[in-house]
């Protein structure tokens, strides 16, 4: 894990934050504004665990790709963490 830490850094678990509240603020927008804060919360939830579930996986080629395909597999863990969120909110 300190591995996955150290690949990613400060800046990259900002980015990560960042790319989940993106996330989830296009996900309200599609959704019509209800539950704002829940798919804020639950991007950036997603955000952050699909990098370190990744690696427990076996992705070292994730952190060999550097950040932009951390931030990429940050995206698509949102983005499904946020599908299941939408089928429980609503």
């Amino acid at each position: 894990m300190e591995d996955v830490l150290q690949a990613i850094g400060t800046i990259g678990m900002i980015l990560l934050v960042i790319a989940g509240l993106l996330a989830g603020w296009i996900a309200s927008l599609v959704s019509g504004g209800r539950h704002k804060g829940a798919y804020l919360a639950i991007g950036v939830v997603g955000a952050l665990i699909t990098p370190f579930i990744a690696a427990l996986l076996g992705g070292a080629v994730l952190a060999a790709g550097g950040l932009l395909a951390i931030l990429a597999m940050a995206l698509f863990g949102a983005v499904v963490v946020l599908v299941i969120g939408k089928l429980i909110l609503d």
